[in-house]
This record gives C-alpha cells, sequence and structure tokens, in this order.
C-alpha cells in the first residue's frame, strides 16, 4: 500500500509540475517589482468616491452601502497618500510567491519522507510525511484561493494578467492530491499498528 501512495504522489507531483510549466505564472508578474504604485496615484476625494455608486443602486440595502462609502469617504479624506496606500495594500505581501515556492518544496521533502518510509517501514518517516502532505494541502488550497482572489481583483497593476490555470489540470492535481493524502493517512495508520 506504501508503493500505491508512493506512485500516486509521484503522479500529483508530475500533474502539478505540468500544471505550472502551463500556467502563465512566469510571465504574471515582472522580474522586478514596481516601485510604490499607489503613492504615485491621485488621490480622491470624497466628492468623487459617491459618483462611483451606481446609480441603479435604489433599494434600502444599497442606500445603507452608499451611505457607509460616504462615512469612509468623509474619514479618509484626509489620509496622506502613504496610509491610503497602505489601506490598499495585500494584508501579506508576496503571499502567492511564498507559495509558489512553499507548496511544491513541502511536497517534494514529504515524497522523499514517504520513499524512506516505503523503504525502512518506519513509523516516524510515515507519521513525518503524512503532515508533510497535510501541510503541502493546506498550502495549496491556500495558493488557489489567493490566485483565485487575485484573478477577481480590480486593484491588480494594469501590465500584470491574473494567473492562469487549466481548469482540467488543477482538478486532476486537486483530485490526485486528495486521494494520496487519504491513502497515506490510511497506510500510516494501518502499518503503525
Amino acid at each position: 500500500m506504501a508503493i500505491v501512495v508512493l506512485v500516486l504522489w509521484l503522479f500529483t507531483a508530475g500533474a502539478g509540475f505540468y500544471l505550472l510549466v502551463t500556467s502563465n505564472l512566469g510571465r504574471a508578474r515582472p522580474a522586478t517589482e514596481p516601485a510604490a504604485t499607489p503613492a504615485t496615484e491621485p488621490h480622491t476625494t470624497p466628492a468623487t468616491e459617491p459618483a462611483t455608486v451606481p446609480a441603479a443602486a435604489a433599494g434600502s440595502a444599497s442606500q445603507a452601502a452608499s451611505k457607509r462609502e460616504m462615512r469612509r469617504a468623509a474619514r479618509d479624506r484626509f489620509d496622506p497618500p502613504s496610509l491610503t496606500a497602505a489601506k490598499n495594500a495585500p494584508a501579506v505581501p508576496g503571499l502567492r510567491s511564498l507559495l509558489e515556492f512553499a507548496h511544491p518544496a513541502f511536497a517534494i521533502v514529504g515524497l522523499g519522507f514517504w520513499l524512506g518510509f516505503t523503504m525502512v517501514h518506519d513509523q516516524a518517516l510515515g507519521w513525518i510525511a503524512f503532515g508533510l502532505v497535510t501541510a503541502t494541502v493546506c498550502l495549496g488550497l491556500t495558493w488557489y484561493t489567493a490566485n483565485t482572489r487575485a484573478a477577481r481583483s480590480k486593484n491588480a497593476p494594469e501590465g500584470e494578467p491574473a494567473p492562469a490555470f487549466r481548469t482540467g489540470l488543477v482538478l486532476l492535481h486537486g483530485s490526485a492530491a486528495t486521494v494520496t493524502f487519504a491513502l497515506a493517512a490510511l497506510t500510516a495508520l494501518i502499518l503503525s499498528h
């Protein structure tokens, strides 16, 4: 059973590698980060912000939203450009770049521990590999969520395309990872007794 998990883990890694190669991540962000663009953008005044509210919004819920927008605009009117840029910046800068490294790195290290577990059948190696595959799954889901949000974001720089993956490959990689996770847990539990 450990060999089946090893082969499935290799298949998942291969699908993930192919997913990375066929994506646009190599072209998604320039090699050098641009200077702080929010600081160079003109500061909006409260008089211009309510004009962005759609005119068709006539319901009570939309009036409450527009009132909230107006209060926020009045409150933020005196913010310096640096504070405005800080408010518009992502909560964790470089999160996608960190996940692009960490997800495959954890998967490869976990694969190495699982290979050791397959050869030696040492319980510690199996549980370490299972912990790493768990962390890899969490990192992968976080990466997927970050890329989905970046694709939907309207605050992306103009020359930067949104990250794009083929949906079929994402489903193949995700389902193979799910089966790998389940079989790794089952194998580690069975062989630990």
